[in-house]
């Protein structure tokens, strides 16, 4: 090793240096080489140190002439290596290339640092691939040698080759268990460079660095643990780490504070309901064992009350020696270290979680646990059988007559020094202004109500009232009072003591300890007759204890009202609030209403389900309805439009007629202006004139009024038509409303009239005047007169006789023809109006029409939607079950939590 130490730094040369002082290597080599000549073994040895000392002076050009001439085997790799380096320096680096590429050996340093000088050479050319290349090669032939890891890793960083930079990184950690490289390892998963590799290669690092060394293994474990969180990696990494510490021993061997806490928050993150069941159930069972055997100190209650909740609703996944250890961890670690708003947090996030769903129960179930959590009180709810006894104990309590016997709402009673009254509904809280509208209020069953007032003797005692609606009926007696005996820390049931206890009171008082076991009940029993015997008394309290053996019982005179009594009361009301541990009952309460709203939301979907099927029914019918009312409207439109027509096709028909059988009268008629001193040069354009202006009079003055007539009465029958046609469809809109509970307005356009009187107003009043030529100079007849009639003014006694030929001509032709354009020409503006009335009776129902279309594509639209999401219902019950489900495991975890000494019955 020590020659080709001195092979790779250019050093061979000293061995001849040996002894030889002051006197420069090149002489000294120069003297052997001439003493030498013959030895050609030796002068190879010569010839490769002179180069060495050459190419040390930077004398290149000799130094490749020397190792050129280099004959001995075992030198001539070197010296190619050597000339190949020469020929760098001198930048001719095609060529060093070359000679490196053209190296044959056995030695595997030479082959390395052949690699080495390649790689430079490739990163000053900027040819990165094949500097790649021959570092990768480098590190794979010999990852000892000095450097060659080093520089690998500082070329992937440097020209971003992350993924190679990863596996180097991982590679060297797990093969020389370097913790240097293990170091190196986690800067990269915290920089984010691993978190799309498969998890498998990092957990087989991990598995290394676990024998190394266990704190350096949580710190990477975590790191990596962090990287993959948000990534698609996620499930796969838990499963890997959960399955290489399942392998571990991770009990009594290592304090695992931070594995610990990633156990927490993944545990969590996976049971936010976010996930599916089918998603987690493999992952949770290893998460919670390795978290049981590895919990710290603070995690260890979590960590086995998960372990007993899921065990329980999932119990194939957990071995008996697990849940064992887990329940021996319960109780070693004694009660509960977490607060009521952690329960609070979770009551939130399935308030939260419905709401996104579209089921909102209601504020005043929100309410109610919102008053547990914020209220410092002591909540002492009275109930009893008989109005006047409980309304009575109620008043003593709040020092006034403030309880109407006739009160059913349910009234939370808190001293405060302004007096509020708040009305708590579902929809929303209301204030209440003043008492008289308390009472109204108090008027319905399921109102709750909270009166805030100043009573001493509930401040006094830090209490607070709920006095409820008497108990009369057991069907009716669970709506007011049921839905509140968890918000109630004690019950106090007020009993007539004057008449005998019944059957029916102790089993109301039964069935209220059933629906809430863990609720103190304890009795007050009024007496009207204060000389009742010490050995009744007994008898009735004997009665209670039967049924109630922990039960305080309380004679209390209500005839006899005075100091001392109410010291008794007050007395009695301590002895049932003392001792409470609020904060310990308040999370019990909480988790109570946790689980009553998951009960409520998986009848709430079952609810749903039939809504979406009943609406889709119910939308469909609309639907059919309206698609018939379209028809019947169509119908409507086509007869009203036949009608409309009709009608005014005969009135125009009738004016034209009227026009074709009097024009050619009228045209006649025009022969009396043929006087015998007629210019009959200018006949022609006389008759004309005169055609046009009689036909243009008779349109006017005869023809036109009576049409305009007819018109304004045929209008005023179509508005009467419409009328009736709107009243139908208003009895269709009540009719919809009626059986569908569906508004849908159908409103005509009643303009279309108005339209139509403004056109008649200028057909008929603003007349174009007619004009056409009934006389045309240019007929042959009509020439043959004008001729004449030159020829007779030379002859002026005969002139009578042309104006009686003329006359003749003008009363015998035929005007059919004129009689046609002429009224052809004065009709085409009312056969224009004919044709639009069809586009004009569309327009008058075409509001109701699209009103009606409007409503089909809504209800198609949303019975889309809801057969969309029914599907899913019913195809994918998990989507809405499994967080449910999980919101469960967690109540159910609190419960474990809660009760450390002995085993809590099962959440149904």
């Amino acid at each position: 090793m020590e020659r080709e130490e001195q092979l790779i730094r250019k050093s061979y040369y000293h061995t001849f240096m040996d002894g030889i002082q002051n006197v420069h290597p090149i002489k000294v080599l120069g003297d052997m080489f001439n003493g030498q000549q013959n030895e050609i073994e030796d002068l190879s040895a010569i010839r490769y140190a002179q180069g060495e000392v050459y190419f040390e002076n930077k004398d290149y050009e000799t130094a490749i002439f020397k190792w050129q001439n280099v004959t001995d085997e075992s030198f001539i790799p070197w010296a190619q290596k050597n000339i190949a380096d020469a020929h760098g320096e001198l930048d001719l680096l095609d060529v060093a290339e070359d000679y490196y590429k053209g190296i044959e050996t056995n030695s595997d340093t030479l082959k390395i640092e052949v690699l080495m000088q390649l790689f430079l050479l490739y990163r000053n050319q900027e040819k990165l691939d094949s500097a790649l290349h021959s570092i990768k090669e480098a590190v794979v032939l010999n990852p000892d040698y000095p450097g060659v890891t080093e520089k690998a890793r500082e070329y992937y960083e440097n020209e971003r080759y992350i993924g190679h930079a990863v596996d180097l990184a991982i590679d060297e950690a797990t093969r020389a268990e370097s913790l240097q490289w293990f170091a190196v390892l986690q800067g990269y998963v915290e920089q984010g460079f691993t978190n799309k590799m498969e998890p498998s290669a990092l957990t087989d690092a991990l598995k290394v660095l676990y024998d190394v060394n266990l704190p350096r293994f949580e710190d990477l474990a975590v790191a990596i643990w962090e990287s993959y969180r948000h990534g698609d990696l996620y499930f796969r990494w838990l499963e890997e780490i959960n399955q290489l510490l399942l392998e571990k021993d991770l009990s009594n061997t290592h304090s695992w504070q931070s594995l610990s806490t990633q156990f927490r928050e993944t545990y969590m993150s996976l049971l936010s309901g976010k996930h599916l069941i089918k998603d987690i159930s493999s992952i949770i069972p290893n998460l919670l064992i390795n978290w049981v055997r590895g919990s710290s100190a603070a995690d260890a209650l979590i960590a086995s009350s998960a372990v007993l909740a899921w065990n329980e609703k999932f119990p194939s996944g957990m071995e008996s020696s697990v849940v064992n250890q887990a329940e021996t961890m319960l109780k070693q670690h004694g009660e509960n270290d977490y607060d009521s708003d952690d329960v609070y947090n979770l009551f939130e996030s399935i308030i939260e979680w419905a709401k996104d769903k579209g089921m909102d129960l209601g504020l005043r179930f929100e309410w109610v646990v919102q008053q547990i959590r914020e209220s410092s009180d002591f909540n002492l709810m009275i109930v009893g059988t008989e109005a006047e006894e409980q309304s009575l104990i109620s008043n003593i309590l709040l020092g006034g007559e403030v309880v109407d016997a006739s009160n059913l709402a349910t009234v939370i009673y808190n001293d405060t020094e302004k007096e509020e009254i708040l009305d708590i509904r579902d929809e929303g809280v209301k204030q209440i202004t003043n008492v008289d509208d308390f009472k109204e209020h108090g008027t319905d069953e399921q109102t709750l109500i909270r009166y805030s007032m100043s009573a001493p003797i509930l401040r006094e005692n830090r209490i607070a009232l709920i006095d409820t609606p008497v108990l009369t009926e057991q069907r009716k007696s669970r709506k007011g009072v049921f839905p509140y005996l968890h918000l109630a820390d004690s019950l106090l049931f007020v009993l007539n003591a004057d008449s005998p206890l019944t059957s029916n009171e102790l089993e109301m008082a039964v069935k209220i300890k059933e629906h809430a076991p863990d609720l103190p009940i304890h009795f007050l029993l009024s007496r009207t007759d204060i000389d009742t015997t010490v050995e009744s008394n007994e008898k009735l309290t004997s009665s209670i204890r039967t049924y109630f053996p922990t039960a305080r019982v309380l004679i209390f005179p209500i005839m006899d009202v005075h100091d001392n009594q109410l010291n008794r009361i007050a007395a009695f009301v301590q002895s049932i609030t003392g001792g409470y541990n609020k904060e310990k009952e308040r999370k019990h309460k909480i988790l109570h209403y946790c689980r009553e709203l998951i009960r409520l939301l998986l009848e709430k979907r079952i609810e749903i389900e039939n809504t979406l099927h009943d609406t889709i029914q119910w939308n469909e019918e609309v639907v059919t309805k309206v698609s018939g009312a379209i028809n019947q409207l169509r119908d409507m439109e086509e007869e009203s439009g036949q009608g409309t027509k009709g009608a005014y096709r005969r009135i125009k028909e009738t004016l034209m007629n009227n026009l074709l059988n009097r024009i050619p009268d009228l045209l006649k008629s025009c022969a009396d202006v043929i006087k015998e001193d007629t210019d009959f040069n200018k006949i022609h354009d006389k008759l004309n004139d005169e055609m046009n202006r009689r036909v243009n009079a008779y349109i006017e003055e005869k023809a036109l009024p009576s049409y305009r007539h007819a018109i304004e009465g045929w209008i005023n029958d179509r508005e009467i038509a419409f009328k009736e046609s709107q009243l139908y469809l208003n009895q269709m809109s009540e009719s919809f409303y009626e059986l569908y509970d569906e508004k849908i307005t159908l409103h005509c356009d009643f303009q279309v009239l108005d339209d139509w009187r403004r056109d008649m107003n200028r057909m008929t009043r603003g007349v174009m005047f007619i004009e056409k030529k009934a006389i045309i100079m240019h007929s042959t007849v009509q020439v043959i007169m004008k001729r004449a009639g030159k020829l007779f003014e030379v002859l002026p006694k005969n002139k009578g006789l042309l104006q009686s030929k003329y006359k003749k001509f003008i009363e015998n032709k035929d005007y059919s023809v004129i009689a046609e354009q002429m009224t052809a020409a004065f009709m085409q503006q009312f056969e224009l109006f004919e044709k639009s009335i069809e586009r004009d009776i569309n327009m008058f129902f075409s509001s109701a029409v699209e009103e009606l279309h409007a409503t089909i594509e809504e209800k198609e639209n949303k019975m889309k939607e809801m057969h969309t999401t029914l599907s899913e219902m019913r195809e994918k019950p998990e989507i809405f079950r499994d967080p449910l489900t999980i919101y469960g495991l967690k109540v159910r975890q609190f419960e474990w939590m809660n009760s450390s000494d002995e085993r809590v019955p099962e959440l149904q």
